[in-house]
């Protein structure tokens, strides 16, 4: 049976969560703003969840309809076939959001759905009142210009928790966005691999687990683990499928920071990830920075200046590793930030910047690559 889903992303983000679908030979691949579109079976499900590197959840849409006023919203959302999915004692919170819609409060609408969910299973079941005592069913809505749709989340907690980072420091970058960047920097293993603004860690685990091939929800479960119409053979078929699909080898990652209390997090959030062995951490300052090898690439997300420093810091940070990157003209760099002035500060213009973003703030990703004699 083919099911369509849907897969929430940061903004800026879908072109590379829809070609990370279509290397997984998922089908009917269609991104749009925040989030990609896609057709599929449990399989597929399973797959997606445990390998996705860039996208927030993988929902299970069950339908999309205009919903004008609530009568709408009511009406649609009774029509659709939940009593095929939920059991009789599944427990079926409602969470969801609207933007640019006639109906606009949240709890409302909550409260219209789960009510309409309700008369829809008392058709299938013949009860007045369901216990909500089994396993979760997170029905999620969005309702964007007047049309809801709704969907079950197979995932859970959002796939951005890989498991491996309980403790992290201020302003942590999401892992999601940090595996992005390494993809984006075409870094897959080969050659030097540094951070050195490292923080807990996350960019610099991200990229062994990508160095790896390892799947990043290897070591969670998912929602769905628990659905009996999904069955539990698939995630332990594509559990093994995954593990059979790693890579081994050896690697040149390093990640350094300023504060030796994030050096400390960072080597341990890399033995919960399984990669402390491929990367090497040391305290220094990033204005000292140097490598002995020509050539390597970097990516990196250093203070703002929005939270963490104020924006004059800021800008000393970025002059100082602008003159540090002076000494190394043959590596590249892939560099996040929010501040309108990077590249002045920096001392030198990018040969390519993309707009992301990390979490509300709007950043760039300031992308050196080309060779050149000096910075």
């Amino acid at each position: 049976m083919s099911f369509s889903f849907c897969i929430p992303c940061l903004f800026g983000l879908e072109g590379l969560v829809a070609d990370e679908l279509r290397r997984m030979d998922i089908e009917d691949v269609r991104p749009e703003n925040g989030r990609v579109f896609f057709s599929g079976v449990a399989a597929d499900c399973a797959n997606v969840n445990l390998n996705l590197r860039c996208g927030e959840r993988v929902l299970l849409e069950l339908g999309s309809f205009p919903a004008a006023g609530f009568d709408a919203l009511f009406e649609g959302t009774q029509a659709l076939p939940w009593a095929d999915f939920l059991p009789r004692d599944a427990a079926f919170p409602v969470t969801g959001y609207c933007l640019e819609s006639k109906l606009f409060s949240v709890p409302d609408c909550q409260r219209i759905i789960k009510k309409a969910v309700v008369e829809q299973m008392k058709t299938r079941y013949h009860l007045d009142h369901f216990p909500e005592t089994g396993t979760e069913y997170r029905i999620r809505f969005s309702i964007l210009k007047d049309r809801a749709s709704l969907f079950l989340d197979t995932s859970g907690v959002a796939l951005h928790k890989r498991g491996y980072r309980p403790a992290h420091t201020e302003a942590s970058l999401r892992e999601t966005l940090a595996a992005a960047m390494v993809k984006l920097s075409r870094y897959k293993g080969k050659g030097d691999f540094c951070d050195p603004f490292c923080g807990s860690g996350t960019i610099a685990i991200e990229a062994a687990l990508a160095a790896l091939n390892r799947a990043p929800g290897l070591s969670r479960g998912f929602a769905a683990e628990q659905w009996p119409f999904f069955g539990k053979s698939i995630w332990e078929e594509a559990r093994n499928k995954a593990i059979a699909s790693e890579y081994h080898g050896e690697y040149r990652i390093f990640a350094s920071d300023i504060d030796p209390h994030a050096i400390q997090i960072a080597k341990e959030n890399a033995g919960r990830a399984g990669v402390a062995g491929l990367i090497t951490f040391e305290a220094s300052d990033a204005s000292s920075f140097s490598r002995r090898t020509e050539r390597g690439v970097i990516v990196t997300n250093p203070p703002y200046g929005e939270r963490l420093l104020d924006r004059q810091q800021a800008e000393e940070i970025y002059r100082a590793f602008g003159s540090a990157m002076n000494r190394l003209p043959g590596w590249q760099l892939y560099l996040l930030s929010s501040h309108p002035e990077f590249e002045r500060c920096f001392g030198t213009p990018s040969d390519k910047k993309r707009k992301l973003y990390n979490g509300m703030i709007q950043c760039y990703l300031y992308m050196y690559f080309r060779q050149r004699s000096s910075f």
